[in-house]
């Protein structure tokens, strides 16, 4: 109890309803939390897990993503791992009186030794939470007074920390928390709400040409998800995210750290043994709760949760080489789908929303991703005999001057493709859209707009009969 004795002095647990100290652990992961605490003074309260306690320190501007920020941390007594769990509020008077909000929760991982590095005061370590991700170091430089840095690295989730105004637990804000009521939804500019989910920043803008807001996108979403989830629902995805738009850092994320009841998760051993948690699809709210997060753009595994060892679809990716012709690219489109239709293969159509094709194929046949890697690795090497003129099947660049990568890489575990009617995180804002095939030679790879895939929408589904064949 040495550790906690500060933090149930300081307490009177007759008054406030935070948990009394005690020294627990949590099963295998260490755990992080960060409150928004509204005390005689705001700060944010950052905390992790360590030998049975929460190491806590009081950041008066709250963590940053810019790595140039130097952000002040006051250490501060020990919390008990149950701390992690409290949002409300302590009575004024009290030790720390005022609003409590849970603004992040998740895992922590130390990069180094932990017990040497608190004493030598510099501790580097890796975040997964919703909200704060990616590489961080904490470096005291005087008594209790550490700095919170975010090392470089590729993830950048936010610009100002006040774009997140809500429970990362309840979805209340302060104002909700101190009434004890439920989260009301607002009118605003700087909240909108869709289908349950909370969308921050609406007004923020994602592509300048044309100009279009994030809740732009988050509209688009809403009305092609029941598609959408035709072809995506129960497969892992990845997702591209731009949090400061086209202009900004773009990266791609593929691990779970959305806790909306609209997304799933699976854990899977990777080829060293390691367990990794990926995430799925469920429905509409996944989809929305995902554009919150700045996903923009998704792809997904050729598989379905929970057989995700059982591929049930293959694509292939035509990607030409530079300033093809667009006659070529469609030759080879026809090229590839006759080789299928000859093997007895129904074959879907969809653009890019970059500069190729891509042509879909749903089987069962395959059974496993080595016969579906193997299958299709033979397609585009009987396309590079037949034409060796026009199609390669090597991934190097050098091997496809003139001619058509036949991407055939796409059809192994863990690999993934665009999904049907995503958005693409370009330059021009396109949509990889399903296509009919007597609509090759008149519709471009990057001929699809947000307005013209809702537009179809009143069309027949090009895709219409996609799980019932082969």
């Amino acid at each position: 109890m040495a550790n906690l004795k500060r933090y149930n002095e300081k307490r009177n647990f007759n008054k406030t309803k935070e948990p009394i100290g005690k020294i627990e652990t949590s099963p295998n992961k260490l755990r992080f939390c960060v409150q928004h605490h509204m005390a005689r003074r705001e700060h944010y309260d950052f905390r992790i897990e360590w030998k049975g306690t929460l190491k806590s320190w009081a950041v008066p501007k709250g963590p940053s993503y810019n790595t140039m920020d130097k952000r002040l941390a006051v250490e501060v007594e020990d919390h008990p791992l149950s701390y992690r769990n409290f949002e409300g509020t302590i009575p004024k008077g009290e030790y720390g009186g005022g609003i409590v909000m849970l603004w992040d929760e998740g895992f922590w991982e130390p990069l180094g030794n932990p017990t040497k590095d608190f004493q030598n005061g510099s501790i580097k370590f890796v975040l997964y939470g919703s909200r704060l991700r990616g590489r961080w170091t904490l470096v005291r430089y005087k008594e209790d007074n550490w700095l919170l840095i975010k090392e470089k690295d590729n993830v950048f989730l936010y610009n100002n920390i006040e774009e997140y105004t809500t429970s990362i637990k309840t979805g209340r804000t302060m104002e909700e928390i101190t009434n004890g009521t439920k989260p009301i939804p607002k009118n605003s500019k700087k909240l909108g709400i869709v289908e349950g989910v909370k969308i921050s920043s609406p007004d923020k803008v994602i592509f300048k040409n044309p100009k279009i807001t994030k809740m732009d996108i988050v509209m688009y979403y809403k009305k092609v998800a029941k598609r959408m989830l035709f072809y995506t629902e129960k497969r892992i995805i990845s997702t591209i995210r731009a949090p400061e738009g086209i202009k900004g850092e773009i990266f791609f994320k593929k691990h779970l750290d959305n806790k909306n009841n609209g997304v799933g998760s699976i854990t899977i051993p990777s080829e060293k043994g390691k367990k990794e948690d990926y995430y799925f699809l469920k429905d509409i709210s996944g989809i929305i709760s995902e554009v919150q997060m700045n996903s923009f753009e998704f792809h997904i595994w050729g598989s379905r949760v929970p057989k995700v060892d059982e591929p049930d679809v293959f694509v292939f990716d035509l990607d030409p080489d530079e300033g093809m012709s667009l006659k070529k690219i469609r030759e080879g489109v026809k090229d590839l789908k006759s080789i299928l239709d000859e093997i007895g293969l129904v074959s879907f159509l969809k653009t890019s929303g970059g500069k190729g094709y891509h042509v879909v194929v749903p089987t069962h046949k395959l059974k496993t991703w080595e016969n579906a890697r193997d299958f299709s690795q033979n397609i585009a090497k009987l396309m590079e005999v037949k034409w060796p003129d026009k199609y390669t099947s090597n991934i190097r660049k050098e091997a496809r001057k003139g001619k058509i990568f036949i991407d055939w890489i796409r059809n192994t575990k863990g690999a993934t493709s665009v999904a049907p009617y995503s958005l693409r995180v370009r330059e021009k804002p396109r949509i990889s859209m399903p296509i009919k095939w007597s609509e090759l030679d008149k519709v471009k790879p990057d001929g699809i707009t947000m307005d013209m895939a809702i537009k179809r929408l009143k069309r027949k589904d090009p895709w219409e009969g996609f799980y019932d064949v082969n």
